[in-house]
């Protein structure tokens, strides 16, 4: 799940943590790598979770609406689409999230107030309303239904991702790549898995999360040898007056050309060039596009880097 457009802006973080705090210690910072990236997948479990609890306080809200001195009609006897959408049960039931949600101690517990906020914003779209109208009754119409709340209402939602963001500072940069990935999950849920019904898991494979540590090393191990080439090809920059940030993105992105041989130059090059524009300055990623394509160039010749 976790993929490695998510591992590169990790990675970016950590390193340029490692520098700020001035420790120099490898390991303390390989470890909060690791951890970042759990974090990262833990939030695409509190995701999961979200529909959860939205389901059951929406129950809550309608037994106490029932049960208050003199109900109205429509209190008796309310809509119960919502906490009855057999999708929102199947993902209760899931034994995988169970699972994660135990061995990690996630919970939406103390986020009351935000939970309410999600609901409401649910209940007073127009895509319940049709929800509510649509005369089909299915797990599939149950499912979708549950895909366009987050395509439309969670997806993109700034309140939303602010919240998020404020509750863990390892968020920053997570919720929109996580929330495609929900996305797909809902969309590969199928109603015979029951409870069984697989999730992502944290890497694809071992070869991604060997991305991740690997990238983090050899940045940090050879990081004199690919500053004093940076230095080298900044000619008519002063240094000082350079974003540190873009220091830090040229270097991970050395690090990746010379110790990644499978992936293609032209790969890397694209993805720090956006990383530039996102998390410097907006002249960032054309400065930093000419100093590596020169230092590619360089590499090249010298024979030290043999791939396109």
């Amino acid at each position: 799940m976790i993929n490695r457009i998510l591992i590169r802006i990790k990675v970016l973080q950590i390193v340029y943590s490692y520098y700020q705090n001035g420790n120099g210690d490898l390991k303390v910072a390989e470890n909060e790598l690791l951890f970042s990236l759990q974090k990262s997948y833990d939030l695409y479990h509190y995701f999961l979770l979200l529909i959860i609890e939205i389901t059951n306080l929406q129950k809550r809200l309608l037994d106490i609406r029932k049960n208050k001195y003199m109900p109205t009609e429509a209190e008796l006897n309310p809509n119960t689409r919502l906490i009855d959408n057999r999708f929102a049960a199947q993902v209760e039931q899931n034994e995988f999230l169970q699972k994660h949600v135990a061995e990690q101690g996630i919970s939406w517990s103390n986020d009351e107030d935000f939970i309410k906020s999600v609901l409401d914003l649910i209940l007073n779209s127009d895509l319940y309303a049709e929800y509510l109208d649509n005369k089909e009754d299915s797990y599939e119409i149950d499912k979708e239904f549950w895909r366009m709340v987050f395509k439309k209402i969670i997806c993109n939602n700034t309140t939303i991702e602010d919240y998020l963001e404020d509750k863990s500072i390892y968020w920053n940069d997570d919720v929109e790549i996580i929330e495609t990935f929900i996305l797909k999950t809902i969309k590969k849920f199928d109603e015979e898995a029951g409870s069984k019904q697989p999730l992502l898991p944290m890497f694809k494979d071992m070869e991604d999360k060997n991305f991740a540590i690997q990238l983090f090393r050899q940045s940090i191990l050879k990081g004199k040898e690919f500053r004093e080439r940076i230095n080298k090809h900044m000619k008519n920059w002063e240094t000082e007056r350079i974003a540190n940030m873009d220091l830090i993105i040229m270097q991970v992105a050395l690090a990746e050309i010379m110790s990644f041989p499978t992936i293609p130059t032209s790969v890397t090059l694209n993805e720090y060039i956006d990383a530039a524009k996102y998390y410097s300055t907006p002249k960032s990623g054309t400065f930093i596009n000419g100093i590596l394509d020169s230092i590619v160039n360089e590499l090249k010749k010298e024979k030290l880097l043999l791939k396109d």
